[in-house]
């Protein structure tokens, strides 16, 4: 699957594609309903797809302090959305430039000059140009003037709310997995790099392999049920702790998964660990043999989740 950049260019092959726009931040069932229509559209106009999202997120560049909430990373999104059918990711670069741009030049300019769309596909609460000027039914009239065919996809409801990325983001800071699990269609996944860390899990008998959450949304600190993936694709079950791990100091947080009945070296290598099931808040401990046992107990529970 083709990643894709204005600057870079949209290859010929590309031009007269079908373009799902949107953030898609998640990629919850409301994206995907966008997506799904824009490749059902390109089926049947024999067209290429393409999915644009934006990097960094809007919210990114006009509150750059606002706390980390992104539920997944640019490579997510683009194996999310090559899984799901599209032949590429366009993705905008946020600045100020993108920003300032008024909606019909975004049409004409952008969508129609440079990227050669010959249909748009957005939900129908998608808003764009300079000071969110344009909406849904305002592309769907300059679209039309410009060669365009657009078109929204209505609201995806999860008992009789709304899905949303907001609403997902809630559910996780409440340990809610379940439901952001519902949303997403899948479990929430952290990708990152394994970090060298002080061993003091291979010292108890779990050897833990450590991942910085970065900008990701910061569910509820504590104790999950696992799957992780690794580089190589393989999956392994495990059981993860989440937190600023009360029991040493300095306290740091991280995000580490301990691998059941797995024996190898992770250092320096992506994985992505996937939030299954919420077991318990985290705590702190009598000793390393109550915390020995409780992550005895924790292993267990985990097992019997995830059979």
């Amino acid at each position: 699957m083709q990643r894709l950049t204005l600057a870079g260019g949209i290859p010929d092959e590309l031009k007269g594609s079908i373009v799902a726009l949107g953030n898609f931040d998640g990629f919850h069932l409301g994206h995907q309903a966008v997506v799904n229509r824009a490749i059902q559209r390109a089926f049947h106009e024999r067209r290429p797809v393409i999915v644009a999202t934006f990097e960094p997120h809007p919210v990114r560049h006009f509150r750059p302090d606002v706390p980390a909430f992104r539920l997944t990373s640019l490579d997510q999104r683009q194996e999310l959305f090559r899984h799901a059918g599209a032949d590429a990711m366009l993705v905008f670069e946020f600045g100020a430039q993108l920003a300032s741009i008024d909606a019909e030049e975004f049409v004409a300019e952008v969508l129609g000059r440079q990227i050669g769309a010959a249909g748009v596909v957005t939900g129908d609460d998608f808003s764009f140009g300079k000071g969110r000027s344009g909406d849904a039914t305002l592309l769907k009239s300059i679209g039309e003037a410009h060669g365009i065919a657009a078109e929204a996809v209505a609201q995806v409801e999860l008992d009789g709310e709304r899905i949303s990325s907001g609403r997902i983001r809630e559910e996780l800071i409440a340990g809610n997995i379940g439901e952001a699990t519902h949303m997403l269609s899948r479990d929430y996944a952290i990708e990152g790099v394994v970090q060298r860390g002080d061993q003091r899990g291979r010292e108890l008998g779990y050897p833990t392999a450590n991942i910085d959450m970065s900008d990701y949304q910061r569910p509820k600190y504590g104790i999950y049920a696992v799957r992780v993936t690794l580089d190589d694709g393989s999956e392994h079950l495990g059981v993860a702790s989440l937190g600023v791990r009360p029991m040493f100091d300095p306290p740091q947080e991280l995000l580490e998964a301990y691998l059941f009945d797995f024996d190898g070296d992770l250092y320096g290598r992506k994985i992505e660990i996937a939030l299954h099931g919420y077991l318990r808040e985290e705590r702190k401990f009598d000793g390393l043999d109550a915390l020995t046992a409780q992550m005895r107990e924790d292993e267990a529970a985990a097992r019997q989740l995830l059979a």
